[in-house]
């Protein structure tokens, strides 16, 4: 049986301004997500580990690592020999890498839970690293991308209220999220990243976007009504709509 994946590639053209993604049903019956690369096709799992595999007999590496870090010191990871090692961090950063994969496929897809399931996987993995890599540059290795998986994290929390059409309260979250990319900076000594943040830009200007679709509340449109009552010096108008907004706050 020819393995060229053809077939599929020429069946499904990829668009370089997406979004690529779709769900289908596996050869075993269950559901699986589709990802169109240029060059290629990913298939992944929808929950568990993306490529299905239960490294060490655990759900994924970073269950396993877990439980072997139990209870140990991390102030000792550098001389133990429980620490991770480069294979071990390499191993890790492939896992991160599915599940970075697949979060950035089920947003599109809608699937704003699986996002926060998996963005929080990785943030504890790149907990993980840091806290028991045995080589410095190792622990480090994985932070760069934490500003990344924090917006990712805030955008699903957000699109989930926005689904309720609760405005105000994705617009706090966004705006939560904004600060925890702040304080990570800050926490790495790199506060003169913060206004170059392409994750803290992109919030922004989100908030922006959500506030312009935010529906008025009576009281805001009370305002707006006053406003041009005013500037259009009908003023027995705005002195109607100034006792209904007193009323309004009464």
């Amino acid at each position: 049986m020819s393995r060229d994946l053809a077939l599929i590639l020429d069946s499904w053209d990829y668009d370089s301004k997406g979004p690529n993604v779709s769900r289908i049903l596996g050869l075993d019956g269950s559901e699986k997500i589709q990802t169109r690369l240029d060059l290629g096709v990913l298939q992944m799992e929808p929950s568990g580990r993306p490529d299905g595999q239960t490294p060490h007999g655990c759900d994924t590496l970073l269950d396993y690592y877990h439980q072997r870090m139990s209870g140990y010191d991390p102030l000792l990871a550098y001389e133990d020999e429980l620490a991770l090692g480069r294979d071990e961090c390499n191993e890790l950063k492939q896992e991160a890498l599915q599940y970075y994969h697949r979060y950035q496929s089920v947003f599109l897809l809608g699937d704003y839970r699986q996002v926060l399931s998996d963005t929080d996987h990785n943030l504890r993995l790149f907990d993980l690293v840091k806290e028991f890599a045995r080589d410095p540059e190792d622990r480090l290795s994985l932070e760069p991308f934490r500003p990344h998986v924090l917006m990712m994290q805030a955008r699903a929390r957000a699109c989930l209220l926005l689904e309720e059409q609760e405005f105000d309260g994705a617009l706090e979250l966004v705006e939560e999220g904004v600060e925890e990319i702040e304080e990570f900076f800050r926490s790495v000594d790199r506060d003169d990243l913060i206004e170059s943040s392409r994750e803290i830009e992109f919030l922004r200007d989100w908030g922006q976007n959500i506030q312009s679709r935010r529906p008025l509340s009576h009281e805001e449109r009370l305002k707006r009504e006053l406003e041009s009552a005013v500037e259009s010096e009908n003023y027995e108008r705005a002195a109607e709509l100034r006792d209904e907004l007193r009323g309004s706050r009464a």
